[in-house]
């Protein structure tokens, strides 16, 4: 069976000024495949059975190339084999597919081998320079004079016999931490490090097929601070949506730094996926979308709520009240959702609500608005509110528990109308209230 092999190189071969964990670059790669395995400072990768899906190969050498680089590497190579990639990735050759695999790894010292340059001394007093130069050696002297390692790499490397690894499993849950390279003083600044990790949970999200709608960035001061400085801080980012773009997850952070001063400077961070929800894939059309591919609402207010604060951006939620007047409240927009059941007002709902509901005259018990009131459909009864309590103007509490029986009345000049009469006790004349009204 044909493989398609990618080998991220971190020895001496990554932007120096960030550390890269090969178990969080591993993590990461598990988005394209999930054959994936991690060996001391080396990643690989086998795509041959994920081609189609990304696209194509030149699709996914570019998707690879381009998050291993955001990430420092710098020493990636595509070959048939995962030594051969290897090999090719310690001598700069990109592409070992570039030709016939021996003639990609024959002029190869064989240096880049392991389990061959672990015999160097050796082999260099035999005359040996390249992994050609092996290979032309008798195979049973070999086998006598060397370890069983030697030509089961070389075998492997060239393809002739299967390669096997334990491959890296996905994590529940997603947890990643940096060590800066520096002292960092402003929390904008934190963003040079965070990137790398948001990059790092944006591969682990798309593995998992989810989205994060709230993710959290942990500081920890350095070592020579004050001592009322504590030992870090925080902060928390939350999003309308699930979502796994990292852009979008940078641009949310960077505006909720600028607006964090740090008590003492940071050293190192920690970043957590903190609520993360599965995100439904769009059924796709084999037609091209015609649809304008403007920026989601969502992401504009995002933005918005991030620079002016979370009250300043409010979005309507329901909520488990039978009140109507209380069943929708105005939350931030990064709140949490509720996750309760919402139910149903029993009967017809009114197009306009009162905000406050208006006392109706009652004449020869029946309630009266521009004329006598013929009720058409109830009574409706809603009790609720014991638990809600609100300060009276004296400075106490007073509770806002209701008992309602609401009809829809008809008027002669108004049209329907919303109307609800409370139920009082049985020696008290019960008020008519006007609450809505019918388009």
């Amino acid at each position: 069976m044909s493989a398609h092999w990618a080998a991220l190189l971190l020895d001496g071969a990554c932007d120096s000024s960030l550390p890269i964990d090969p178990l969080g670059l591993a993590v990461w790669a598990l988005q394209f495949t999930p054959r994936v395995a991690q060996k001391d400072r080396t990643v690989w990768l086998e795509v041959e059975q994920s081609l189609r899906l990304f696209g194509g190969e030149d699709q996914v050498h570019q998707l690879v190339e381009a998050g291993a680089s955001a990430l420092g590497v710098s020493a990636l190579a595509w070959a048939p084999t995962s030594l051969a990639a290897l090999a090719c990735a310690r001598q700069g050759i990109r592409d070992g597919f570039a030709g016939p695999l021996a003639k990609v790894l024959d002029p190869l010292p064989y240096e880049c081998v392991d389990a061959v340059n672990a015999h160097g001394a050796t082999l260099a007093r035999l005359g040996c320079r390249t992994l050609a130069d092996v290979r032309k050696l008798p195979r049973g002297g070999i086998s006598r004079r060397f370890d069983s390692q030697l030509l089961l790499a070389l075998d492997q490397a060239y393809g002739l016999r299967p390669e096997g690894y334990p491959w890296v499993t996905l994590p529940e849950t997603f947890t990643a931490r940096l060590e800066l390279p520096g002292r960092v003083d402003t929390a904008p600044a934190l963003m040079f490090g965070a990137r790398r990790l948001l990059l790092q949970m944006g591969g682990w999200l798309a593995a998992r097929h989810c989205g994060v709608t709230a993710f959290t960035l942990h500081w920890c001061h350095d070592v020579m601070r004050a001592r009322d400085a504590g030992d870090g801080g925080e902060i928390t980012v939350r999003t309308a949506q699930p979502t796994q773009n990292v852009d979008h997850l940078c641009r949310l952070l960077t505006a909720n730094l600028a607006r964090v001063q740090l008590l003492a400077p940071a050293s190192d961070l920690v970043l957590s996926a903190t609520e993360v929800t599965p995100v439904m894939e769009d059924s796709l059309s084999l037609l091209p979308d015609a649809r304008a591919a403007g920026e989601a609402v969502a992401l504009v207010l995002e933005r918005i709520e991030a620079r002016l604060g979370k009250k300043r951006v409010l979005r309507p939620v329901l909520t488990e009240d039978l009140r109507l007047e209380w069943m929708n409240r105005w939350q931030p927009m990064s709140a949490k959702r509720p996750t309760m059941k919402v139910r149903q007002v029993p009967g017809p709902q009114p197009t306009w609500m009162l905000r406050t509901p208006l006392r109706l005259d009652v004449k020869d018990e029946r309630p009266f608005y521009q004329g006598p009131l013929q009720l058409l459909l109830g009574p409706e009864r809603v009790e609720g509110g014991w638990w809600h309590r609100v300060k009276d103007a004296e400075g106490g509490q007073r509770s806002l528990n209701v008992a309602r029986d609401y009809w829809v009345a008809l008027s002669q000049h108004a049209g329907a109308l919303w109307i609800f009469q409370q139920r009082l006790p049985k020696d008290e004349t019960a008020s008519w209230y006007l609450h809505g009204l019918f388009a």
